[in-house]
């Protein structure tokens, strides 16, 4: 057997499925890399420097006018309601679609991603038809006292409506993948409805809810197309944060739309950081319960 392995010398190298040439790895990094650099990190770049292109004297008037601060009041206004109603929304929705079968649970999942695959503008213009001076209600609105367009409530309305899956989306497919037998065992040791729902449902999907509602917000903040269509852009009234942005960039006062975008930008960068650590704790949480004994 040693003269035979002598003459034929030493056998081949198997490589394993798994490992990948040196070069393709540094390829793809080298690519992968050079891409967000080109149209995520330049362009973030760009940002700050704009902002502070003129200094900070004239990045702290930029952000505190009259007009941009109630630009980031009405930003926050509509973000204020958007985010719980929807947060309720979500969790409702997820708890009848994850727990419960009964007529209509598809549809209700396609009404849904409905937001997802309708254009904002498109849905600003729904809203317009709806509850505009000439529209399905707006008539009897105006006629009782309450405006809808070209006012808060519209810019609620539409900020909701861009931002309903967010939730969800994030929890139906959590709460199918855990399954029932917790709130079952729970339900029958005797504990109510409330009980359940706040000692064992929630605590089982904190991570993913808190992770739905940072997407939510993040988007109610942003959101620009529904909004731009309802608002009117009235200055100082029904002008939100990101069409503050739009109209100075297009008065050409560039450094102060840079510095109303800036702080837009930190809060999206801040999202980012947030929703990595939820991540990393989400993943050390299953991890921690896989390898206990009772994972086991």
């Amino acid at each position: 057997m040693a003269t035979l392995t002598a003459l034929a010398g030493p056998l081949p190298r198997v490589r394993s499925a798994t490992e990948d040439p040196t070069w393709l790895v540094c390829t793809l990094t080298a690519a992968s890399v050079a891409f967000l650099a080109l149209f995520l990190l330049v362009p973030l770049a760009a940002v700050f420097a704009g902002a502070f292109e003129n200094g900070w004297a004239a990045f702290l008037r930029a952000i505190c006018e009259p007009d941009a601060v109630a630009a980031f009041r009405l930003t926050a206004c509509a973000v204020g309601f958007a985010v719980p109603l929807n947060l309720l929304f979500g969790v409702t929705a997820a708890l009848a679609i994850a727990r419960f079968e009964f007529p209509g649970r598809h549809a209700l999942i396609t009404l849904i991603d409905v937001p997802f695959s309708i254009s904002p503008v498109v849905a600003g213009l729904v809203f317009v038809l709806l509850f505009g001076v000439n529209g399905l209600l707006g008539g009897w609105l105006e006629a009782h006292g309450v405006r809808v367009i070209f006012a808060v409530p519209g810019i609620v309305l539409a900020t909701m409506f861009v931002t309903v899956p967010f939730v969800a989306r994030e929890l139906i497919p959590l709460m199918m993948e855990q399954g029932i037998e917790e709130e079952v065992a729970a339900i029958g040791l005797g504990a109510a409805f409330w009980q359940t729902l706040f000692r064992v449902t929630l605590p089982r999907i904190k991570w993913g809810l808190l992770y739905g509602t940072i997407l939510l917000t993040a988007r109610a903040i942003g959101e620009f197309g529904a909004v731009s269509v309802v608002s009117g852009h009235i200055r100082g009234k029904t002008v939100t944060a990101p069409l503050h942005i739009e109209i100075l960039y297009n008065e050409f006062s560039f450094a102060a739309a840079f510095a109303v975008a800036s702080i837009l930008t930190l809060v999206a960068l801040a999202t980012i950081v947030i929703t990595a650590v939820i991540e990393w704790n989400s993943a050390r949480t299953s991890a921690g319960t896989s390898d206990s004994p009772e994972g086991a």
